[in-house]
């Protein structure tokens, strides 16, 4: 009996062929960002599964996690050291690799660029890594911690000097694992276009770290440090450049964030607080002045919320056109009517684990459903090996 064969994907890169040879975070996600665009992903797992299945918690004995990871990809396991001639025969039909080990290893089980070239001189080969392929730090050994660290967020998310003596928090999630993941899903279709349409036709190999994808969100530090050796420090909830522009205690123990920064809208927040007669003082006449003076803005505007619920406040600020949110956590989110609506929050049947939520789509094209791009959830380890070695290759 022939293996079951997965649904058509829709969307723009349906066609694209692609092969992960990556585990844990960054390699995986650039392959879910081309597989809910309608790429063709198959990822190899190793015997005992992506090390990412073993995280989170689990329902029926499944990772929920992976319901969202895996998605839209074809699993297939693969021991890449005893079967690098099967790994080989994937790479030779695919338009794109990627993977995300550290550099040299794939050289050392016969997999690296030269030895897929070989087979396939067309495809590009996305590499992700800590430091890069290439450096003194390249050897090291990294994690999405690392990259946030030496890229320079960490030391930004820490708290103003002399408030505590906490370390700097992290963002709490794999910050620096999904940026660099994103950068490569650009850098490998730039590749493909490159290839296909500009038509050079050959393949080419794109090297993404943590480190570099990180200290590309820096804004304009370096040019700041260049001019006079200043060094950024941490803010904590405000924004150095702009005011008011803070995050702020309500009365039910909430955090709403508010964003007054231009001149009308400082006006309008000023007057919503009880308190227009600071949008005519000399100190709060433009946002240099307000800068200047933002402990002070800020304690007044504090004042303000910590006599309402958060909600209220906000509500309150939506209603002056002032921009405002409420912190939200996880469960705001899957309970809020806009993002329902924009089904950025899906309901998803999982055959796995149940009834479940998954982010929608976060690129939307014409007027197609959100939903559409969702055509299986994460699926067992190997569901789908006998469909990709008997059907795709043949046997």
């Amino acid at each position: 009996m022939a293996p079951p064969v997965p649904p058509a994907r829709p969307g723009p890169l349906a066609g694209l062929k692609v092969l992960e040879l990556g585990h844990y975070i960054a390699g995986p996600f650039c392959t879910r960002v081309l597989a809910d665009l309608g790429a063709e992903v198959v990822k190899v797992e190793p015997p005992g599964g992506d090390p990412i299945r073993g995280w989170g918690a689990k329902a029926h004995g499944h990772p929920v996690w992976f319901s969202i990871h895996g998605r839209n990809k074809l699993s297939v396991v693969l021991d890449l050291k005893t079967q690098r001639e099967t790994a080989l025969r994937l790479a030779a039909r695919a338009d794109v690799v990627v993977e995300n080990f550290r550099p040299g290893y794939i050289e050392r089980i016969g997999l690296g660029p030269a030895d897929i070239h070989a087979v396939n001189p067309r495809v590009v080969i996305a590499r992700i890594s800590g430091y890069g392929q290439d450096g003194p730090y390249r050897d090291r050994p990294s994690f999405g911690a690392i990259g946030e660290a030496m890229g320079g967020i960490r030391h930004l998310t820490g708290y103003p000097a002399g408030t505590t003596d906490l370390p700097p928090p992290r963002c709490g999630v794999s910050l620096s694992d999904d940026v660099a993941g994103l950068y490569a899903a650009i850098g490998l279709l730039a590749a493909v276009y490159q290839r296909d349409v500009t038509g050079t036709g050959r393949g080419r190999v794109i090297d993404v770290n943590l480190v570099d994808s990180v200290l590309s969100l820096m804004d304009g530090m370096l040019p700041e440090y260049a001019m006079d050796g200043r060094v950024r420090q941490p803010q904590g909830a405000a924004i150095l450049t702009a005011a008011p522009s803070n995050t702020y205690p309500c009365a039910d123990g909430k955090w709403l964030c508010v964003a007054g920064n231009s001149d009308p809208i400082f006006r309008r927040l000023a007057a919503t607080i009880g308190r227009p007669e600071l949008a005519d003082d000399p100190r709060y006449s433009d946002n240099r002045a307000r800068c200047a003076h933002a402990r002070e803005l800020d304690a007044a505007i504090a004042a303000w919320t910590r006599t309402l619920p958060a909600a209220e406040a906000e509500a309150r600020l939506e209603a002056a056109e002032v921009p405002a949110s409420k912190l939200f956590d996880i469960a705001d989110i899957a309970a809020d009517p806009h993002l329902r609506a924009r089904q950025a929050v899906l309901d998803v049947a999982d055959p796995l684990i149940g009834p479940t939520l998954h982010f929608g789509a976060a690129i939307r094209f014409d007027n197609e459903a959100p939903s559409d791009f969702l055509s299986w959830t994460g699926p067992a380890l190997g569901a789908h090996t006998e469909y990709v070695l008997g059907t795709l290759l043949g046997g």
